[in-house]
């Protein structure tokens, strides 16, 4: 069988002359492929970069934010879990304010019922941006979106 001659194709890449014809190789193809994309995210580094450090920072202060929110929901609770059951038995006490009083107890709960796993989520998202894992930050979006589904529930309407 004779040797394959190398002839000149499209797009700079080398087509091999065979005996049905001219080829290009899939090689060379891939090869461009990944220099376009690395010379691509070598233009975007910066941008890449900052998104990333901004990510970080949205982390930490939702973190805080959480620690906040669950110190001041814990302080909350206990105190409606002591008053709720003294205030029900008074006749002067509103039924409306009564009402607010019990929603108020039960949103304070679903914050720190919570608690365990908005941390975790926090944790592993921070570290994922920390370490460049991004496995770390994946599997993460679905739990994000569930705890702002839960965190608009309880806005007032």
């Amino acid at each position: 069988m004779p040797a394959p001659t190398r002839v000149p194709a499209r797009s700079g890449m080398i087509a091999a002359k065979t005996s049905s014809g001219s080829i290009v190789k899939f090689s060379d193809q891939l090869t461009k492929s990944v220099t376009d994309v690395a010379q691509i995210i070598e233009q975007h580094k910066g941008m890449i970069d900052s998104i990333q450090e901004i990510a970080l920072e949205l982390t930490t202060s939702i973190g805080t934010l959480h620690t906040l929110t669950v110190k001041y929901a814990r302080t909350a609770n206990g105190i409606l879990d002591v008053l709720l059951p003294i205030l029900r038995n008074l006749p002067i006490i509103p039924k409306n304010v009564m009402q607010m009083l019990v929603t108020l107890e039960a949103t304070t709960q679903k914050i720190i019922d919570n608690e365990v796993s908005t941390s975790k989520t926090i944790t592993d998202v921070q570290s994922g941006l920390r370490t460049g894992d991004v496995n770390k930050i994946k599997g993460h979006a679905g739990q994000l979106q569930t705890v702002t589904r839960t965190l608009t529930s309880m806005l007032p309407k």
